[in-house]
């Protein structure tokens, strides 16, 4: 009805819907699941997407089990694994080589059977504790494990959600589902030449960042604590903590009160502060003359400063002689047992956009904010002030009992740890376990993927391997929004008769040449657009597009559904690509424009390894 009043046929209006959203997804302004709605719904509005199958993407087989991989995931993560694998890499040595062996080996094994996201999750602290034990600068690690998680999702059917789509899509078309492995001769191939060029030539092409971007670097806490004392004058003197951040009308935070010699971390704080009390806390020269302002409080010169005049009081020839000597050989303000953690801010967090005050930090999560770091170094400005991003990197202070399932619900994931151990039991046996007899029904066709996968995350949930609420966490929303508002919007490309305009153009300029030609084209397209827009989103649309390729050549469907399946997951080129690039930005101290000198070439060998596999395995 709306088309005729447009006057405009179905395949151009399903041109700009899409146009206009692929700009949205590269504006990046709005989050990516509203953008892929509002799709939807323009789609719907405009007859494209019938108002009775506009919903039907999220009961999709592919959806279901992105889901369900994503709790099994999550189990993976919960069981003790990060534990068993970290206790192997550590042991690896001091040759960078080797240790880019094992750590991208490993998270290209644990990409093929979990979400690649948490397996880059499992492996992450363990790559910054590698780069902090041997002084190796973590740009030189991060980047080549990121693209590893990429490189291992290509080795099995749940390994990604492109692999799923391409799978599911396939089962629309031919009635029959790509097999769990049915991947697994193509994407081995390329993993395994992927993980070779990392190894031997990639790694040289990232940047060598300084220190600086380690987290040691960034967060080098004991320069930036201050011990102030509360005397009888001080406006702080009889006021609690929460009453004292009040008062001052900013988050700085108290990390201990020390009072007859004993301390409190400030977490766990809830008197009225006294005469004599001392506070450590993070400080800098605009918090501290606010705090001498507002509350009354100055540094102390240095700690027990009495003490140690009475101490030094025989010797003043020698310190008029050496005035300098007390400055040099001062230790630094002890920091242990304060329960220091560092995080990064992933791309679902809610934290994004937000600050510390809009998410009540400490009052609902019982975390202080202590500092921030991002594109590798430390920032500078009021802690009130920052509205956190994707790949901030936090140092954060809270109780060692809830810091863990605090950092789960606002969706950061811990790097290192200082005093403090996060994990759950060991369940990974029964993990393991589960998982392998989901497999095992979709390799001898007793379920299918969704019932299968659906069936091993309910049994984890029903079990204890995993707790409800971080079963439900661990679903990834603006995922399944995509998923599911796509999905009718990519059909409508090809019932639009869109998809078979672009094939047409597609075969027009390929005619006179060998239909590879044509493969390479697909490949090259499917991979930019995978750059710029999740890599589910391309497979979506792109599917349809293969599909009218290989027809429009009377070939064979699969080689072409396999070449998008490829490159749909070769978001090497920007850090936006892909979740993985975006979490290792911050840590690394990368910056936008180091992504392609070792994503182009890792491209090309992917593109160079997979084109003669596919053909190989799936001819024409």
């Amino acid at each position: 009805m709306e088309m005729d009043t447009v006057g405009l046929a179905p395949s151009t209006l399903i041109f700009i819907v899409l146009g206009l959203t692929l700009l949205a997804f590269i504006w990046g302004r709005f989050r990516y699941d509203l953008v892929a709605l509002t799709a939807l719904l323009a789609s719907v509005m405009l007859g494209l997407v019938p108002a009775e199958a506009a919903f039907a993407g999220f009961g999709h087989p592919a959806v279901i089990t992105v889901a369900a991989v994503l709790v099994l995931s999550r189990g993976f993560e919960r069981s003790g694994v990060v534990d068993v694998i970290a206790n192997q890499v550590l042991k690896v040595g001091e040759r960078l080589v080797l240790q880019l062996l094992v750590l991208v080996g490993t998270v290209v094994v644990l990409s093929g059977v979990m979400n690649n996201v948490g397996a880059l999750a499992l492996l992450l602290p363990v790559a910054m504790r590698l780069a902090r034990e041997h002084n190796t600068s973590p740009s030189l690690l991060l980047m080549p494990l990121a693209f590893g998680s990429l490189l291992g999702g290509l080795t099995t059917l749940i390994g990604t959600p492109p692999n799923i789509i391409i799978s599911s899509y396939r089962g629309s078309i031919t009635g029959e589902n790509f097999g769990m492995f049915s991947f697994s001769p193509v994407g081995v191939a390329v993993a395994a030449a992927g993980l070779v060029f990392i190894i031997l030539i990639g790694w040289r092409l990232t940047p060598r960042r300084n220190s600086q971007a380690s987290t040691e670097g960034m967060f080098d806490t004991a320069n930036y604590l201050v011990e102030l004392k509360v005397t009888e004058d001080s406006k702080a003197n009889g006021l609690t903590l929460p009453q004292l951040r009040d008062e001052l009308e900013e988050a700085i935070p108290v990390l201990a009160v020390v009072r007859d010699d004993n301390r409190r971390a400030g977490y766990s704080f809830h008197g009225i502060l006294q005469e004599g009390d001392i506070l450590l806390l993070e400080a800098g020269p605009d918090e501290l003359k606010l705090l001498e302002d507002k509350v009354g409080l100055s540094a102390i010169a240095e700690p027990e400063a009495d003490r140690i005049e009475n101490e030094n009081a025989t010797s003043e020839n020698n310190t008029e002689e050496k005035p300098e000597e007390d400055t040099e050989t001062r230790q630094p303000i002890d920091t242990e047992g304060l329960q220091l953690i560092e995080a990064v801010v992933r791309n679902d967090s809610m934290m994004n956009n937000r600050s510390v005050k809009q998410l009540r930090l400490n009052q609902q999560f019982g975390l202080h904010l202590v500092a921030v770091a991002r594109d590798g170094s430390r920032l500078k400005q009021r802690l009130r002030d920052i509205r956190f991003q994707t790949g901030d990197v936090l140092l954060l202070q809270g109780s060692e009992k809830e810091i863990s399932d605090s950092l789960s619900t606002l969706g950061c994931l811990p790097l290192a740890n200082r005093e403090l151990h996060l994990g759950k039991p060991r369940k990974l046996v029964m993990s393991v376990g589960i998982f392998a007899l989901a497999i095992l029904a979709m390799m001898f066709d007793l379920l299918p993927a969704a019932v299968a996968m659906s069936t091993a995350a309910l049994v984890s949930l029903l079990i204890g391997v995993l707790p409800l609420r971080d079963g439900y966490q661990a679903i990834d929303g603006p995922v399944i929004v995509l998923l599911a508002a796509m999905l009718p919007v990519g059909e409508a490309l090809e019932t639009s008769g869109g998809a078979e305009i672009v094939a047409d153009a597609l075969l027009t300029f390929g005619a006179e040449w060998p239909i590879f030609i044509s493969l390479i084209g697909l490949f090259i397209l499917t991979m930019l657009l995978s750059n710029v827009v999740n890599n589910a989103a391309a497979a979506l649309l792109m599917a349809p597009i293969a599909a009218s390729l290989a027809q429009g050549f009377k070939v064979s469907l699969d080689p072409f559904l396999m070449i998008v399946a490829v490159s749909a997951s070769c978001a090497f080129l920007t850090p936006i690509g892909h979740q993985s690039n975006t979490l290792v930005l911050g840590p690394g101290g990368y910056r936008f424009g180091d992504y392609w000198k070792l994503g182009l070439p890792l491209s090309i060998v992917v593109l160079v390894v997979a084109l003669p596999v596919i053909l190989l395995v799936w001819p024409l």
